[in-house]
């Protein structure tokens, strides 16, 4: 398979709402699944949206054991996730920085619900249901809001909250191997 070219923010293609998936299990899906883990692999991502490369469907994936963009997060089940659907649990959020393989070299605090329910299909059409919480919610909003052409910046209230990693790592505020980030 191959890694394509991640959009960068600014390309208007980003903030476009993408169209579900019809059909299931086809040699077509699975080949664009595999270009998109091949795409997050070589860019160290946590996850993957199909319109990060291009793609206008609603398909995300995410998951890892451990990434060197989120040093000390607690890993994420690998997912494909097709027609995502996201109900918050409770009314509790919290704001932490995010980062995105679509806007290189920043990072933003966001705030996002605690816990949240998410369904879907994955590639072969079975059902998905699970209900999550801390960094695995976060991950799943983020890369859910690039379906509805939502990048992360667009959230941050404050934006004294957004910065350059390199900055952010030299004034303290966050804590990050810069060479292997975005």
């Amino acid at each position: 398979m191959t890694a394509r070219k991640i959009l960068r923010m600014g390309n208007p293609f980003l903030n476009q709402v993408a169209e579900p998936v019809t059909a299931f299990d086809t040699p077509e899906l699975h080949a664009l699944i595999a270009d998109m883990f091949d795409t997050m692999k070589v860019a160290n991502g946590a996850g993957l949206a199909a319109p990060q490369i291009g793609i206008g469907l609603r398909i995300v994936i995410f998951g890892f054991d451990s990434n060197p963009r989120y040093p000390g997060r607690e890993s994420v089940p690998v997912t494909v996730l097709l027609n995502p659907v996201i109900e918050p649990i409770g009314s509790e959020k919290s704001e932490d920085w995010e980062g995105c393989l679509s806007v290189p070299g920043l990072r933003g605090q966001v705030e996002r619900f605690d816990r949240i329910r998410y369904c879907g299909f994955d590639p072969k059409g079975a059902a998905i249901d699970r209900t999550v919480d801390g960094f695995h919610a976060r991950v799943v909003q983020h890369e859910c809001d690039h379906l509805d052409g939502v990048l992360y910046p667009m959230r941050i209230r404050d934006m004294s909250k957004l910065g350059y990693i390199d900055e952010l790592v030299s004034a303290g505020r966050i804590k990050l191997p810069i060479a292997n980030d975005d």
